[in-house]
């Protein structure tokens, strides 16, 4: 089992790298991106002997605790069996 783990900074802070990659675009004629939010991504490989509920369970805890700054960063994840 894997679990894919998404890291991006909540919306209500800047994003500088975002903003120069999407001036970046502009500047290349790459039209049709308004804007652009730049994260992490984690993939963990979760011991097999967890069932779905537990990994679902400490995935979430090692995302909270771990991979993000909860006072800038949002994240999300999704489990692969």
């Amino acid at each position: 089992m894997k679990a894919h783990v998404y890291v991006t900074l909540k919306t209500t802070v800047l994003d500088a790298q975002g903003q120069t990659i999407a001036n970046a675009l502009r500047r290349l004629s790459l039209t049709g991106v308004s804007a652009v939010r730049q994260g992490k991504y984690f993939v963990l490989t979760l011991d097999p002997s967890l069932d779905k509920a537990a990994a679902e369970a400490q995935v979430d805890k090692i995302a909270r605790e771990v991979l993000t700054n909860p006072v800038i960063e949002e994240y999300s994840f999704r489990i692969e069996e």
